[in-house]
């Protein structure tokens, strides 16, 4: 790690502090601790000597520039780096990781002191990608966090780097850190022009070498069903039974059409919950599709399927309220592909094989890219994320730093 000899110590400090995001608040950032922690990570950045760190009032994010290092009268475009500082709703609190030296790739690696849980190859075979690798793992109690302060650390980290090295030569480079990622809310508060670059990367997946251009299109859909609720005992041609109708409803989907039947491109319905009684019950929906038309047929087959529920009615007792979350940024980026030529060219002089495939889910660069700036996403190293078997290797963190410098370098040979 002499490279980027603070990367794992600042990763490690990161994930200590608890910034997971709140869904069912309506503050930008969603919870105190994250603007606390942005706070923190503003003043990192002046230190290390970064420009035009700031705080947007407006969304949240910290914001920073790398002046250019070319001669004034080179014309570059200006690229970014974004990654997000909010953690998934599992318990963040008091992480403690721990760091497995040298894993051989067969070894089953306790967690938690009183030997309940484990990292067991036979379980997650992904841990055999790893041997020789130092692998930092969470404690058994808490989620680990690399997603997305895996991303965080890499992108200060390889700044830090460009900063101490002015001999590597790059145009101006924009760092966004944002909240709120996980509840599906941080981007739609991003402001391109503020941000002010040609394109972007988030960093925010995966195993090493992932690059992906090509998500979901997604909406999430609430079913209020209402029902009449009056004594069973003479409730003949009375009662109208709410959760009787969410049976109903749900049992008019595809019944292979869920996530636990689907892979690759085939896209889904996933009831998410439903609650409620006799009188009312609700059901909320992610409908989840990578071809729009597709996507638009399913939302639509919500609403036939309500329509064709009341029409036995003389009140409606189905509503459905479908709302549109993000979409496939492949739309966006297909139109130029220069953006994942430069991260494909990067990988590979790094000897990185590029893993390109369709995300089954989103990322900010989803809603960024149609905001208008192509925003696609790179590997940041976390596995099993979003809970106590997340792990880390340090190695394939040092290879994101090298790709992060290998994009800064390749984009400067481009024309603006």
């Amino acid at each position: 790690m002499e490279k980027y000899q603070d990367l794992v110590t600042r990763f490690i400090k990161y994930v200590k502090t608890e910034t997971r995001s709140n869904e069912d608040s309506n503050t930008v950032p969603s919870t105190p601790s994250q603007v606390e922690f942005a706070k923190t990570l503003a003043q990192e950045l002046r230190d290390l000597g970064l420009s035009d760190v700031k705080i947007s009032p407006v969304s949240g994010y910290v914001l920073a520039s790398i002046p250019s290092n070319l001669s004034p009268d080179v014309n570059v475009p200006t690229v970014g780096f974004i990654a997000h500082i909010d953690t998934a709703d599992f318990n963040a609190h008091n992480v403690n990781p721990q760091i497995v030296k040298n894993y051989d790739g067969q070894a089953v690696i306790p967690l938690d002191a009183d030997g309940k849980y484990h990292l067991d190859p036979a379980e997650f075979p992904n841990l055999k990608n790893y041997a020789g690798h130092d692998l930092i793992t969470t404690d058994g109690t808490t989620l680990l966090g690399a997603d997305d302060k895996a991303g965080v650390a890499e992108i200060v980290s390889a700044a830090a780097y460009l900063l101490a090295h002015p001999e590597i030569k790059h145009g101006l480079i924009r760092i966004g850190f944002g909240p709120d990622e996980e509840i599906g809310q941080g981007a739609q508060h991003f402001d391109v022009n503020e941000f002010g670059a040609d394109f972007a990367y988030t960093i925010d997946g995966g195993p090493l070498g992932e690059l992906q251009y090509e998500t979901f299109n997604a909406a999430q859909a609430k079913v209020t069903l209402l029902g009449k609720d009056v004594h069973p005992g003479t409730a003949k041609g009375i009662m109208i039974n709410a959760l009787k109708l969410a049976e109903a409803f749900d049992g008019q989907l595809p019944t292979n059409e869920v996530p636990e039947k689907t892979d690759g491109r085939e896209g889904f319905f996933h009831l998410l919950s439903l609650n409620g009684t006799v009188e009312e019950a609700q059901m909320t929906y992610i409908i989840r599709d990578h071809d729009r038309q597709a996507f638009e047929d399913r939302k639509q087959m919500l609403l036939d399927i309500a329509q064709k529920m009341n029409a036995k009615y003389p009140t409606p007792r189905v509503i459905v309220d479908v709302q549109d979350e993000y979409y496939n940024m492949r739309e966006v980026i297909a139109k130029d592909m220069t953006v994942v030529e430069i991260a494909e060219q990067a990988m590979k002089q790094l000897d990185i094989e590029p893993a390109i495939f369709p995300v089954r889910g989103g990322t900010d660069g989803s809603i960024i890219s149609f905001k208008g700036l192509p925003t696609p996403n790179i590997f940041a190293g976390g596995e099993n994320m979003h809970g106590r078997f997340e792990f880390v290797s340090t190695q394939v963190m040092e290879k994101a730093c090298d790709v992060i410098v290998a994009i800064a370098k390749l984009t400067a040979q481009h024309q603006a």
